[in-house]
């Protein structure tokens, strides 16, 4: 019995497949792109190559992320903050507050022994606050992503970037720049910036110790190190980079206890959202026409003009002198 959990982030796509022992039977990142499906469909078969494996030998999916919904041989969908919550409690059973420095949001989680979550807070607002905001900086340095780890570790002098909005703190990042600042002491100076928003994120659900860092930065040596000493603290990191997957991993966990309790009821697997005909098309989280159920249609009629609206009350007699 294999069962794959597949996160769709923003930046990365993530998949993993664990076994009935809850082994890690193998993973697989590419970058998302715009075509969510399509990355959910490719990361899934690179996943299977890395395995040797075939779609047959694969008995339950579970999505997570913000594209979850967008996966049509999903079995169920889990949200992020249960994926994190129950992935990091099953790696290090002490993990009572999480922080997930995602590409677009950082996400700060307060759970209990059980793997439940108590409390969180979401930093989806500025992308200062998030780790494109160190990519961006990596480009104006001509560095890759993978580079600015060990970039960042010859910092001897980090120039902290002080602005607290995106389009403010790269300029300020040009302008050290000109002033012929040290490429790595800019690049520390970012993650310095970007550590202190973070943790001042975990500070609004309550420091608890037992901390565990997940996301892509947990593979960026300089990134974690600026982190623990802001906090003062440890964090768990999970090993061979399962710190990235670590929502894939959560959404995997919870699917093979999902499995496993069906089977022990005797019950079948369901179907995917595909073969039940599930609709691909989800308002964004961030749209503003979400919670919108009636949309506005534009103008008919052959001559395309738009209906006259006739005011039912009678106008007060200072509008009617203006507004002639």
């Amino acid at each position: 019995m294999n069962v794959v959990g597949i996160d769709i982030g923003s930046t990365y796509t993530k998949a993993i497949a664990l076994n009935n022992k809850r082994e890690v039977l193998g993973t697989a990142v590419r970058r998302t792109g715009f075509k969510l499906a399509v990355a959910a469909e490719a990361v899934f078969e690179d996943l299977l190559q890395n395995c040797k494996l075939g779609r047959s030998d694969i008995t339950y999916v579970a999505a997570t992320g913000y594209g979850r919904y967008t996966v049509p041989f999903r079995h169920a969908q889990v949200t992020e903050l249960t994926a994190h919550a129950q992935a990091a409690t099953n790696l290090y059973p002490d993990t009572r507050t999480i922080l997930d420095i995602g590409g677009q949001d950082i996400k700060a989680i307060k759970v209990d022994a059980e793997g439940r979550v108590k409390a969180f807070r979401l930093n989806d607002k500025c992308a200062a606050g998030t780790g494109a905001f160190l990519e961006k900086t990596a480009r104006y340095l001509g560095l890759t992503t993978e580079d600015i780890g060990p970039y960042a570790m010859r910092s001897t002098a980090p120039k902290t970037i002080s602005s607290v909005c995106a389009v403010f703190a790269e300029s300020e990042v040009i302008n050290h720049l000109s002033n012929s600042v040290p490429a790595e002491d800019i690049m520390m100076g970012a993650m310095i910036s970007l550590g202190g928003r973070a943790i001042q994120l975990m500070r609004r659900v309550g420091l608890e110790p037992g901390y565990m860092l997940t996301g892509g930065m947990t593979r960026n040596e300089a990134m974690v190190s600026a982190l623990e000493k802001t906090l003062g603290a440890k964090f768990h990191v999970a090993p061979n980079g399962l710190g990235q997957l670590n929502g894939a991993y959560g959404a995997a966990f919870l699917g093979l206890r999902r499995v496993e309790k069906l089977l022990a009821e005797g019950k079948p697997i369901p179907p995917t959202a595909g073969q039940q005909g599930a609709s691909e098309k989800v308002a964004r989280r961030w749209s503003a026409m979400a919670a919108t159920r009636k949309r506005f249609e534009p103008c008919g009629g052959a001559s395309g003009e738009c209906p006259v609206v006739t005011v039912t009350h009678k106008p007060e007699p200072v509008a009617a002198t203006m507004a002639s």
